[in-house]
């Protein structure tokens, strides 16, 4: 459900608000009328007239949220534009108001966005409008929204009609303007014109003066303003008492002030049309101070700024057209690929310090602190735009908008690969869980299934972070997971073979070609099987001879040199030969070393004919960076999958089963017409009265065999308690079943006739929310033993057919749809089936807190899957 306010970003990189329009907006909607020239009011209302009269006005901002519903983009409590529908049946008719200044700017997209989803959760399917034909503004804001537009010339006029469902189309039309509008409003932070330091010290070793001082030792391009009322010159540079003062545009102003004068001074920024702020400054939501931080968020985002904070370490890029240093890290990083975001200041230090030491170029660094504002989403969409970003690697403590993430980052990962460090891996719960699906979802798999779902690499540790992202920074994506090893000596070879053996990776014995030339080109007493051991003797050319001949092998996707320092050669010679070698690599095969050495990686490897070659203390550590990267090679290369878009009318439907019902655990009537209407099997039920009379009745209606359930508050696990009695063949046995149930069971008791299905593979599918990320989908394998195997996977929702294969892929126990041991084989395209329309379904009502299809009975193959039992709990107050 859209709950207004919302914001959201303009075409230019501006920031709005999106709210409803009130009568309290009358003499700003006058005043946007009178920004309009007549050109723009004659298209507006189809012919030549002034500006709207009072009464009009006074209807335009009296909106009833049914039949009229209107929304206004606010910046700086001005309306920028306005847009309406007025309701007609099941259609509405739409129009828009937007200031000359202001258009082309994307107001009129976004508040048609934002009313056909509110059309849409009113029951409204389709949107008309009629506009001047040369209006070509409008026309271009129906033709580029992603709905199928339908135009009728008359008298000339256009009759525009359109379907306001979400169509994959649509979506991909949002998402993509959302991702360039998101890119375009940071690009400040990096490529500021000019940046102002508001805290600059004239005392040495203070934050304010250290970012005066990087600034200027970077050799930032632009103009920098230091900012600082007790001063008249810092650092060899005037000094203005504010922001207003400056008396020129000002960018990007870096605030380093006390906790308590943050906001005036943001305050000030916002005045002065500061386009971004990194707010250094600590003390607000870190330490309790939740709604400080949201003013300041509020401040930006009226203001049309970005801000980077607060609590954080700052924000540079190497970018030689600009080279921005807004931060007080000790030294400036090496010019690189890699683009990095730490959400710890800290550890923001240490990652910049230990690039530097790795040799690791930097691309664009941003300390995150409290992320009130620009978020990892922000930075993926611009990262994912900027050629000189190769790799994005990222320390992460929590997440803002998962939804947006699970959108934004599978298409950023085809491109370039993200890599992931998540803090937290303790119990992600710790309440009871009233369901199997909430007690299996009490791990840290959310992260994990986010991760996995959107090609992210997780790493364990920061080291394997910077493992990988030197992998991957120099080193093209391996293409299969066969690696061939040099090493010039056998117990680093064994401990590499053993590395790869454990993390999917495998060391192929070599064509026969390859043995023979190896044969004849190294030491009699060498080995030339897979790893290849020249002996601790090998001279530096044996090592470059030996790598041609395995690179070349038709087998191997991937080459990993070991070096073991002996007295009899040296390793800056080594690393040359190595260098000059990998020159006779193929393009398509990353190259990796290990020089086990206390004194590190030779400068060699840095540069030579195919670049620079990663380089790695221990073979474990290779075997784990190159495990990653095929992995995602993996992820890269399969197909995207299909996701299923329900309809309109199912949404709709939906929606209305879910407003009939209030907040707890519903009754099986009310569950299985949501799975019905999303196009889900249930078994044939009858709830009925607490008698043995009323059961069989049931079960005579419905046939034999049948299943008898008993359903009371609490009680989840029905079997253990006598809850079920299945193969019920005749009247009598029912009869009998329901009164057993009811002597031995609480008197709140009711029961379930279903009519029995068919034997199958019995499989769970579920939904868990997670706190921070919302509502988890699983898999697994069902039944009554569901939380001692543990046997589940987790996506976010909603999923693809793709991912709901690869969840079933994943299952310890997937021979069972095989057809184990000797049993028939199980409809495994029917449970991926009901997998991603459990997923689109959830994704239509968010309020789901947790939902256990336990057991889902898959059949033969052809027959299906059918639903044998279901719990569904919705939460719209936000109570897990």
């Amino acid at each position: 459900m859209l709950q207004l306010p919302v914001e959201a970003i303009l075409r230019d990189g501006t920031s709005v608000v999106i709210r409803a329009l009130g009568p309290a907006d009358r003499d700003r909607m006058g005043a946007l009328f009178r920004r309009m020239s007549p050109r723009a009011l004659h298209d507006r209302f189809c012919c030549a007239r002034r500006a709207p009269t009072e009464e009009e006005l006074a209807f335009f901002t009296s909106p009833d949220g049914a039949g009229h519903v209107a929304l206004a983009a606010v910046s700086h409590d001005r309306i920028l534009g306005a847009g309406r529908y007025l309701r007609r049946g099941d259609a509405a008719e739409v129009a828009f108001e937007v200031g000359d200044a202001d258009q082309g700017r994307g107001i009129g997209t976004l508040l048609l966005e934002h009313l056909a989803r509110l059309a849409r959760e009113a029951g409204v399917r389709r949107f008309r409008a009629l506009v001047e034909a040369g209006n070509r503004q409008m026309i271009e804001v129906f033709a580029n929204s992603g709905f199928a537009v339908r135009e009728t010339l008359a008298g000339g006029q256009l009759e525009v009609e359109f379907e306001i469902a979400d169509t994959e189309r649509f979506l991909a039309a949002a998402a993509e303007r959302e991702r360039r509008a998101a890119a375009r409003s940071i690009r400040v932070l990096f490529a500021p014109g000019s940046v102002a330091v508001v805290g600059a010290s004239r005392t040495p070793r203070t934050i304010g003066r250290a970012i005066l001082d990087n600034l200027i030792r970077s050799g930032y391009r632009g103009p920098i303003y230091p900012v600082n009322p007790q001063a008249e010159e810092i650092a060899g540079r005037r000094c203005y008492a504010s922001i207003a003062s400056i008396g020129a545009p000002v960018d990007l102003a870096v605030v380093a002030v006390p906790a308590r004068r943050v906001r005036e001074v943001v305050e000030a920024c916002a005045a002065a049309c500061v386009r971004g702020v990194v707010v250094i400054s600590s003390g607000f939501a870190e330490v309790g101070d939740v709604e400080g931080e949201r003013e300041l968020r509020a401040i930006v985002r009226e203001a049309g700024m970005r801000m980077v904070g607060p609590n954080c370490l700052g924000i540079l890029s190497t970018d030689p057209d600009v080279r921005v240093d807004a931060t007080f890290a000790p030294a400036f990083p090496l010019v690189g690929n890699v683009s990095l975001a730490s959400q710890s200041g800290a550890l923001g230090l240490m990652m910049l310090d230990f690039s530097r030491r790795l040799g690791l170029g930097i691309a664009d660094f941003v300390s995150l602190g409290n992320k009130a504002d620009v978020s990892v989403n922000d930075l993926l969409a611009y990262w994912d735009g900027d050629p000189r970003t190769r790799v994005i690697a990222l320390y992460l403590e929590s997440f803002g908008n998962p939804r947006t993430f699970v959108r934004l980052a599978p298409q950023v990962a085809r491109r370039r690969p993200i890599i992931a460090v998540k803090s937290g891996r303790s119990a992600a719960g710790t309440r009871a869980a009233c369901s199997h699906s909430a007690a299996l979802a009490c791990l840290d798999v959310g992260i994990d299934a986010l991760f996995a779902q959107t090609g992210v690499l997780r790493t364990d540790t920061l080291e394997q972070l910077f493992d990988l992202a030197s992998l991957l920074s120099t080193q093209p994506v391996p293409e299969g997971a066969r690696v061939g090893v040099v090493t010039n000596a056998g117990g680093p070879g064994i401990l590499l073979a053993d590395a790869c053996e454990a993390r999917g990776l495998a060391l192929p014995a070599l064509a026969e070609a390859t043995q023979r030339a190896l044969r004849a080109r190294l030491p009699a007493n060498a080995g030339i099987a897979n790893p290849v051991d020249m002996t601790a003797a090998a001279p530096p050319e044996t090592f470059a001879t030996a790598l041609e001949l395995v690179a070349q092998d038709p087998g191997v996707d991937a080459v990993v040199v070991i070096y073991v320092p002996p007295l009899v050669t040296q390793p800056d010679e080594v690393a040359a030969a190595i260098a000059r070698g990998a020159g006779t690599v193929p393009a398509h095969k990353p190259l990796a070393t290990v020089f086990m050495s206390s004194a590190g990686t030779p400068a060699a490897l840095a540069d030579g004919p195919r670049g620079a070659i990663p380089s790695y203390g221990f073979p474990e550590n290779v075997a784990i960076a190159l495990a990653a990267a095929v992995r995602y090679g993996r992820w890269r290369a399969r197909p995207a999958g299909t996701a299923v878009a329900l309809t309109l009318e199912q949404q709709q439907a939906i929606r209305a089963v879910v407003a009939g019902c209030g907040d707890g655990w519903l009754s099986l009537d009310p569950i299985a017409r949501l799975l019905a209407i999303a196009g889900v099997r249930t078994a044939e039920h009858a709830l009925v009265e607490p008698s043995p009379a009323a059961a069989r009745a049931a079960a005579a209606a419905l046939g034999f065999p049948c299943v008898l359930k008993a359903v009371a508050p609490g009680l989840v696990h029905k079997s253990d308690r006598g809850g079920v009695a299945l193969d019920l063949t005749t009247a009598g046995e029912v009869e009998e079943a329901a009164s057993r149930m009811l002597h031995d069971l609480p008197a709140s008791t009711h029961l379930i006739v279903q009519r029995q299905v068919p034997r199958g593979v019995e499989a769970l599918v579920g939904v868990a929310t997670d706190p921070a990320l919302g509502p988890l989908l699983l898999a697994g394998i069902g039944g009554t033993a569901v939380e001692l195997y543990k046997d589940v996977a987790f996506r976010i929702a909603p999923v693809t057919d793709v991912d709901a294969h690869e969840m079933l892929d994943s299952l310890r126990g997937r021979a069972l749809f095989d057809g184990y041991r000797g049993a028939p084989p199980a409809d495994r395209a029917a449970l991926a089936d009901v997998i991603v329309r459990i997923g689109a379904l959830v994704d239509v009502v968010p309020e789901v807190a947790e939902l256990d299809l336990n057991p889902v009975i898959v059949l033969a193959p052809g027959r299906g899957a059918v639903v044998a039992d279901a719990r569904l709990r919705l939460a719209r107050s936000g109570t897990l």
